[in-house]
């Protein structure tokens, strides 16, 4: 669990297109979930790019939305619509949860030490970067942890072998390999036959013909 971002939005009257002509430093977003009605908010741009670039997966990240200067309210980001061509956020929308209600989302695998298999000549492999977990707003992690360090060439992490906090659930299959260690595919040697040292010559004279 880690600190809740901080930041600031404003209701918008503008939507759809007239999004267009919102400030140039604004991000349109939307506030919605079981509790409150839906809000169409901007939010800085500048200060939302800066918690996508420091804070990691901010899909885990609760967010204290204070909007107009009122009650903060208690969001985690559930989706981003990006520029097709810039590749720029152009909209956000913000979940506001419940804080004594589990929430579902996303968070990063971290490997943590050295697999001697790699070591010795392995090839290490991860299947899964991401896992889906369910949490306390408040408790949800920031990533959860794969201990490599004693996976040999053939060894396997399934997902029930990740640490995740007290608290978290993981949702996904627990028998899902997450990572391993293979050995390394061996190239073909080319096997000369032979048979095919030298060519016969077709159509050659016998001798004294």
């Amino acid at each position: 669990m880690t600190e809740n971002i901080e930041m600031n939005a404003s209701t918008r009257t503008t939507v759809g297109k007239a999004n267009r002509r919102l400030g140039h430093g604004e991000l349109a977003g939307v506030v919605y979930g079981p509790a409150v009605d839906a809000m169409p908010v901007a939010v800085d741009r500048h200060a939302f790019e800066q918690v996508l670039s420091h804070e990691g997966n901010i899909a885990s990240k609760l967010i204290d939305l204070k909007v107009d200067g009122g009650k903060t309210v208690h969001v985690i980001v559930k989706a981003m619509q990006h520029d097709a061509l810039k590749g720029t956020v152009t909209h956000v929308d913000f979940w506001a949860v419940n804080m004594r209600r589990p929430v579902t989302t996303t968070v990063p695998v971290h490997f943590e030490g050295d697999a001697p298999g790699v070591k010795t000549g392995g090839v290490f492999m991860h299947n899964v970067a991401h896992i889906n977990v369910e949490a306390l707003p408040d408790e949800l992690p920031e990533f959860v942890t794969a201990d490599i360090s004693a996976l040999e060439v053939g060894d396997s992490i399934h997902v029930r072998d990740l640490t995740c906090p007290k608290g978290v659930t993981i949702l996904d299959a627990l028998d899902e390999i997450v990572a391993s260690v293979v050995a390394p595919a061996k190239e073909e040697e080319e096997v000369v036959s032979e048979e095919a040292a030298e060519p016969e010559v077709i159509g050659a004279s016998a001798e004294g013909e």
